[in-house]
């Protein structure tokens, strides 16, 4: 849960803030109009995946203001050239519209997620919800805050007892229809109650910083910028984003920014139950891993 603060005292933050509001505001405008019926470019990459005239859009925009405050630091964005990656030692990582589907069919479920790396960590992470009017952002070695642009109130996360009685909450994909989901979920149900959430792109870290999420599987593929933010904010609060082996994602080191199979969890408490259900399911294979 987050509790009313006061505006943090950190120069980034003061930089990013202004910067964060105004993509928010111009990925939400783009929303509004492509809802509307307004006249709206969407292509396919490569790889099938879809492309807005929004997200190149914001794309643009945060590359152009994230030079002028960190003229050092190149950046590495889905929707921009990132070959020479390899080379950076350090890094912006940037998703401009994660949940690109969501938005096409009309669900405000989407962010804009950016995170510096250092090294392989990710060490400050962004989540920006435009239909919310909210962002969360922190360093990785400090508990999070949240600032809701609408109100101009900062709020900083705090943590909550945990409940072996209280109902597992496992977020899913609205495109969550593997079978592999509910093999996963089997064994948990057998010793808790269950209560499934669904939501589109990072939008569900969000639901697990506002304590509407236990553990969040992920069977079928995302890239780096989808998960950056996320696991370093819930890095932050005592969680983590993990493989199916028990590993943490490392950042920019691998040769493709495609990751494998994911658990993330809110806390140490409810890391073990998604374990303990992939070893009694039995269906996960080494593809996943």
């Amino acid at each position: 849960m987050f509790i009313t603060t006061t505006r943090p005292n950190d120069a980034l933050i003061e930089q990013l803030l202004p910067i964060l509001e105004e993509a928010s505001q111009i990925l939400l405008q783009e929303y509004q109009n492509y809802s509307a019926g307004y006249e709206f470019t969407i292509e396919e990459k490569h790889d099938d995946s879809p492309v807005t005239q929004a997200d190149l859009k914001v794309n643009r925009f945060l590359l152009k203001h994230l030079a002028e405050i960190t003229p050092e630091l190149p950046v590495l964005s889905e929707e921009s050239d990132y070959s020479a990656r390899h080379t950076w030692s350090s890094c912006w990582m940037l998703d401009p519209l994660d949940g690109t589907k969501e938005f096409i069919h009309e669900r405000d479920e989407f962010t804009i997620n950016l995170s510096l790396i250092e090294g392989r960590e990710t060490i400050f992470s962004v989540i920006v919800v435009p239909c919310e009017q909210v962002v969360y952002l922190g360093y990785l070695k400090d508990l999070p805050f949240k600032y809701s642009f609408s109100q101009q109130q900062w709020y900083q996360y705090q943590k909550t007892p945990y409940s072996t009685q209280a109902p597992v909450q496992i977020g899913l994909s609205h495109s969550s229809k593997n079978p592999k989901y509910q093999k996963f979920i089997e064994p948990i149900e057998k010793i808790r109650t269950v209560i499934r959430r669904e939501a589109g792109s990072a939008y569900k870290f969000c639901m697990m910083l506002e304590g509407e999420i236990d553990i969040y599987p992920r069977f079928h593929p995302t890239s780096e910028w989808d998960t950056s933010s996320g696991q370093g904010l819930l890095e932050s609060i005592g969680g983590g984003l993990l493989t199916l082996t028990g590993k943490p994602f490392e950042y920019n080191q691998r040769d493709t920014v495609l990751n494998g199979g994911f658990i993330a969890f809110r806390d140490q408490e409810s890391k073990k139950i998604p374990f303990e259900a992939i070893a009694q399911s039995g269906v996960f294979d080494r593809e996943l891993l």
